[in-house]
């Protein structure tokens, strides 16, 4: 444990010394002490989002500051709550989880979360903001080909075989709740072999390829319209609701005044699940930045 806390106080440090990029990704103006600084998680949607929300506090006349992907929740998070960043943008459920050290009950309303996350953040200096109707759950997804072998297409009829198949995730997985843990716990899944994998697109790439028979991706990935990848049904529930929702310094908002809730409020209220779908797509297929992509999202708004 006194490893890991010291694994985690470098990376900190770390992101505290990172050069800001603006949301074009090139050197940004502002110093970040006179900046609203946004930090990414290490995933590609979680960078699209920042860049759209960090486009909006632009348009609103305040100066941004952007660290792209720098690392999981177990880094990014401690330094919202140690003022090293300003604005993380986040997921209801997960950020809940994450922040209490329990489960989420299945089936709660977004404004109970939002509630429950508050109670947690608010006395460690953090403001939960309005959460957006968009959200992005864990999927677990197999080959339509697969599925049609061993006539499956919800996650209650993996747990009687998966002791034989193979399950490809992110690294931090074995130790999400709402990863491998839950799969365990709510479906009896426990598997012969788990991969690590760099990203979601080499996900798609191993379960075509045979090289796993389960994948986790989003289930806004744009990839999971694939006719051949087919995305099993949580019949039991285990995903929480997971509207996105800004994490922000409640002493950023003390600074700003009503500017910056209000600016990224704005852009909670717009943004749809559709969206983050299409959002994906434009990155993760199209071949766009997280930049181009805001970009895009804001040209038709």
């Amino acid at each position: 444990m006194r490893a890991h806390r010291a694994f985690v106080a470098a990376l900190v440090v770390a992101l505290l010394l990172l050069p800001g990029c603006s949301s074009a990704g090139a050197p940004s103006q502002p110093s970040a002490a006179a900046a609203v600084r946004f930090a990414a998680y290490d995933f590609s949607e979680n960078q699209i989002l920042v860049a759209v929300y960090a486009e909006g506090v632009r348009r609103a006349g305040m100066p941004v500051t952007v660290q792209s992907g720098v690392a999981t929740r177990e880094v990014v998070e401690p330094a919202l709550e140690q003022g090293v960043v300003d604005v993380v943008i986040d997921y209801l459920g997960t950020a809940v989880s994450f922040v209490s050290r329990t489960a989420v009950a299945p089936g709660q309303p977004p404004q109970r979360l939002h509630t429950l996350l508050s109670q947690q953040l608010t006395a460690r200096g953090v403001s939960v903001l309005d959460p957006a109707r968009a959200q992005d759950q864990n999927g677990f997804a197999v080959t339509t080909a697969f599925a049609a072998a061993h006539r499956i297409d919800r996650l209650s009829q993996l747990g009687v075989f998966a002791e034989r198949l193979t399950f490809g995730g992110p690294a931090e997985c074995p130790e999400r709740p709402f990863c491998l843990p839950g799969l365990r716990s709510t479906y009896g899944a426990t598997f012969r072999q788990v991969r690590s994998m760099p990203s979601r697109a080499a996900t798609v790439e191993a379960l075509l390829s045979g090289q796993i028979d389960v994948g986790m991706l989003e289930t806004t990935d744009a990839r999971l319209s694939l006719d051949s990848v087919l995305l099993l049904r949580d019949d039991r529930a285990l995903q929480p609701n997971e509207n996105v929702v800004p994490l922000v310094r409640s002493a950023a908002i003390s600074r700003w005044g009503t500017r910056l809730r209000t600016a990224l409020d704005a852009v909670s209220a717009r943004l749809t699940t559709a969206d983050l779908v299409r959002l994906n797509k434009t990155v993760e297929v199209d071949g766009r930045t997280p930049a181009e992509a805001a970009a895009q999202w804001w040209a038709g708004h």
